[in-house]
C-alpha cells in the first residue's frame, strides 16, 4: 500500500519531516519537472529512496517548467504530474517549488542526503553546499541510459507529424 503524500504547503511538509526525523528517520531529497513520467524517473527515485528512511522529492511548478524547458512544457499540469510521483510506492512526500531551482526547499527541508542525476558533477548540484554544511551527504547518480521525456517527446513528434528536431 502505498503511504505517499502531497504537500501542496511546505509548512506541513516541513513539520512531518520533524517527527520523521526525531524518531531517527534519514531524510532524502531529489527534484525534477517529471514530465510524461517513463523508467528513468522510476529508475532514479527507486535508487534516491535506498539512500534513507523518507524520501521527499521536488517537483516544478507549471511556470518554473515553462521558464526552463520553453513554452510548449510542461505536457501534463502539476498536479497531475505530483500525483503520478506521488503513487510511486518508495516515495514518501511530494511538494511543488515554482522557483527554478529548489534551493529554498532543500534549506526548508534540509536532508540528510540529497540525490541528483548523473549529468550533475556534484558542485554543480544545486544546494549541495547547504546539505554538506549539516554534514549530509550529496550524490549524483548514473542516469538509466536511454530515457528522457525530451526524447519521448520527440519520438511522438516524429511519430506522429514527421518533423525532426
Amino acid at each position: 500500500m502505498n503511504t505517499s503524500y502531497v504537500y501542496p504547503r511546505l509548512e506541513g511538509l516541513v513539520a512531518h519531516i520533524g517527527r520523521i526525523r526525531r524518531g531517527g528517520g534519514k531524510i532524502v531529497f531529489t527534484n525534477g519537472v517529471f514530465d510524461l513520467f517513463h523508467l528513468g524517473h522510476l529508475d532514479s527515485l527507486r535508487r534516491a529512496k535506498v539512500e534513507g528512511d523518507f524520501l521527499v522529492v521536488g517537483v516544478n511548478s507549471d511556470e518554473s517548467v515553462r521558464r526552463l524547458k520553453g513554452p510548449g512544457r510542461p505536457i501534463l499540469p502539476l498536479d497531475q504530474r505530483m500525483r503520478v510521483v506521488a503513487a510511486i510506492e518508495f516515495v514518501s512526500a511530494v511538494t511543488p517549488f515554482d522557483t527554478d531551482t529548489p534551493a529554498e526547499l532543500i534549506e526548508a527541508i534540509a536532508p540528510d542526503v540529497l540525490v541528483k542525476g548523473g549529468q550533475y558533477d556534484i558542485p554543480d548540484i544545486v544546494g549541495h553546499e547547504v546539505v554538506q554544511a549539516r554534514g549530509g551527504r550529496v550524490l549524483s547518480l548514473p542516469l538509466l541510459t536511454g530515457y528522457s521525456s525530451t526524447g519521448l517527446i520527440q519520438i511522438i513528434k516524429e511519430r506522429f507529424t514527421g518533423e525532426r528536431a
